[in-house]
C-alpha cells in the first residue's frame, strides 16, 4: 500500500481506532477505581560480621541464602500472626511476603503486601524482629570473635503497590489502539477486491474510465415508473 492509501484508510477508519483506544482507557481506568488497593511494606535487615575479616565476610555472604530459608518458614509465620494477633494461616500470610537477599550490600529485605498499609508495616518489622533474635540466639554458640550480627536499618515503609490508575489507564489505551488497527486491518482485507472509485479501477484494469453510472436512488425510479404509465 501506498503512503496516500493509509492516509485514506485513517480518514475512513481512524474513528474506529479512536474509538477503541477510548472504551479501552476508560474501561481500564473504571476497573482501577474498583479494584483492592494492596499497599507494599518493606524493611532491610543489614547483616555484619563481628570483625572486618575477608573469610568471615565471605562466610557471611554464602550464608545469606540460608538465612533467608530459616525465616521463610511456616513456624516463622505462626509466629508472627501469633505477636500480632492475626486472623490468618501461616500459608496465607507467606503468599503476600517476600524475603530476599542482597550479597553485594549484606542486606536481607522483607517485603509485605496487604490491603493495609499498617498492617503491611507491622508484618514486616515483626518478621525482621524474628530475624535479629534468631541471630542473637545463634550467637549465643559461637565465639564473640566468629558472631554474625543483624540489625534492623530503618522502619518500614510503605507504599501503593497496585491498583496504579495512570500505568492502567494508559495501558488500555495502547491496547485499545492496537485492536483497533487490527479490526482495520480486517475491514479492509474483506473488502480488497471491491473497487469503490474510478481511479482504483484504472489502477486495476488498466483502462481508461470515460464515464460513471450515477446511482439511481428509490424516489428517481418511483418518478420513471409513473411516467411510463402515463
Amino acid at each position: 500500500m501506498r503512503i496516500q492509501d493509509y492516509l485514506r484508510v485513517l480518514r475512513q477508519r481512524g474513528w474506529i481506532i479512536a474509538l477503541l483506544a477510548v472504551v479501552a482507557a476508560m474501561s481500564a481506568f473504571g476497573f482501577s477505581l474498583v479494584q483492592m488497593p494492596v499497599y507494599r511494606a518493606s524493611i532491610q535487615v543489614l547483616i555484619e560480621p563481628a570483625r572486618p575479616d575477608l573469610g568471615l565476610t565471605q562466610s557471611a555472604k554464602i550464608l545469606l541464602r540460608s538465612y533467608v530459608a530459616a525465616m521463610w518458614t511456616t513456624n516463622r509465620a505462626q509466629e508472627v500472626i501469633d505477636r500480632l494477633g492475626l486472623y490468618m494461616t501461616p500459608e496465607t500470610l507467606k503468599g503476600d511476603v517476600i524475603i530476599a537477599s542482597d550479597d553485594s550490600r549484606m542486606l536481607i529485605q522483607i517485603d509485605v503486601d496487604d490491603n493495609d498499609g499498617e498492617q503491611a508495616k507491622r508484618i514486616a518489622y515483626e518478621w525482621a524482629l524474628l530475624l535479629v533474635e534468631w541471630r542473637d540466639s545463634q550467637n549465643q554458640r559461637q565465639d564473640k570473635s566468629d558472631r554474625v550480627y543483624a540489625e534492623i536499618l530503618e522502619t518500614p515503609t510503605y507504599r501503593l503497590l497496585r491498583p496504579r490508575k495512570l500505568i492502567n489507564t494508559a495501558a488500555g489505551a495502547i491496547f485499545g489502539l492496537i485492536l483497533g488497527a487490527v479490526v482495520v486491518f480486517v475491514l479492509e482485507w474483506l473488502e480488497a477486491g471491491i473497487v469503490r472509485e474510478p481511479r482504483e479501477l484504472e489502477q486495476t484494469l488498466g483502462l481508461t474510465v470515460i464515464g460513471v453510472v450515477p446511482p439511481v436512488t428509490l424516489s428517481k425510479k418511483l418518478v420513471g415508473g409513473a411516467d411510463a404509465h402515463q
